[in-house]
């Protein structure tokens, strides 16, 4: 297949360089349970929909997809975090690294985020965004000239002289998995809790794999993406919002849920309600 490519962030790459499988071949392995006889009775979109809606994930991992991704140690480092997927990185002991580092956006360059405590806020102040961003430029700056004399004035080994680099210096890796832990990889970096980078390489890498996958990928944006999941204890509030009511705090403490777990479902419950407008 011909490489799809996408630009992300300042200096990144979000490259589809292969694509195992196909919709027609996850429903033809979901349907080797049943042996012959049910491609008459059910198309391969309402197939695939009924895998998605009741969560059998096994035929979606008969699918695969393989990128090639250039982007800040940040993120690289988060990918990580999905042990399911196969990845090779560039390695800064063999090869000299570029002088390549990522630069937010002043609308990037947000406080600490007040809700979230792993994230950040909305830029209030433009001034003070843009000297940051001014920082971090000249801070990247020093560490490379730093990297580069210790390289070619004080003969330190590449293994070594890494080390000064910061973590926005922009690395490349291949990476490679299953369409069903892809789909998992992507509702996590997708929702608005990631961080913004990785989310942009979350919708750049999904906006690859879309046409390859197109009825599996609406499947899963209609069960999964765009879904809610209701507790045992949010379905006992629900029911009140059924009935015309509107569940105070003190309803959901007296049935056992925290604030935390109240305050999840009323958003849950906001966004559903503005579906209907």
């Amino acid at each position: 297949m011909e490489a799809i490519e996408r630009t992300i962030l300042d200096h990144g790459k979000v490259v589809l360089l292969d694509v195992f499988g196909s919709d027609e071949r996850i429903a033809e392995a979901a349907r080797v349970s049943y042996q012959q006889g049910t491609k008459k009775t059910r198309s391969d979109r309402a197939l695939l929909r009924y895998l998605m809606r009741h969560r059998h994930t096994s035929p979606f991992e008969m699918a695969e997809v393989l990128f090639y991704l250039k982007v800040p140690i940040t993120v690289a480092r988060q990918l990580v975090r999905h042990r399911t997927a196969n990845l090779n990185e560039v390695s800064g002991r063999y090869s000299e690294l570029p002088n390549e580092m990522y630069i937010p956006e002043v609308d990037q360059c947000g406080p600490q985020s007040t809700q979230n405590n792993q994230g950040r806020a909305p830029v209030t102040n433009e001034i003070q965004s843009r000297h940051a961003q001014q920082s971090m430029r000249f801070a990247s700056d020093a560490a490379y000239d730093a990297y580069d004399s210790l390289l070619n004035v004080h003969f330190v080994s590449r293994e070594i002289a890494r080390g000064v680099l910061p973590l926005h210096t922009y690395t490349e890796l291949y990476w490679k998995c299953d369409l069903h832990n892809f789909f998992h990889f992507l509702k996590l970096r997708m929702d608005t809790h990631a961080q913004y980078e990785i989310r942009v390489m979350a919708a750049a890498m999904y906006d690859a794999v879309t046409p390859h996958f197109p009825l599996s990928c609406k499947a899963w944006e209609d069960y999964i993406l765009n879904a809610h999941t209701f507790s045992k204890l949010d379905l006992v509030l629900l029911s009140r919002v059924l009935r015309g009511e509107i569940p105070t705090l003190t309803d959901a403490q007296v049935i056992g849920q925290s604030e935390r777990e109240y305050t999840d479902f009323m958003a849950k419950l906001s966004e559903l309600r503005a579906t209907e407008r």
